[in-house]
């Protein structure tokens, strides 16, 4: 597994990840708020299935500096 998440966009995920699972433990959007699991866990590793599936990749490029 490559990282293919971006800092903002891991960020993102971690936040609405753990504002989702707040929601299902206080029972104001349960059982829905327990997809709030695969954001959290995405932007924890940097890793997002759908964006290796499309080739997307939100990460800024590493520069090989040869000298």
């Amino acid at each position: 597994m490559t990282v293919n998440e971006g800092v903002l966009d891991r960020g993102i995920r971690v936040v609405v990840g753990v504002v989702l699972i707040a929601l299902a433990v206080t029972h104001r959007w349960a059982p829905w708020g327990w997809i709030g699991v695969l954001p959290l866990i995405s932007g924890l590793t940097g890793f997002c299935g759908l964006y290796q599936v499309f080739g997307i990749k939100t990460c800024p490029m590493r520069q090989n500096k040869s000298s």
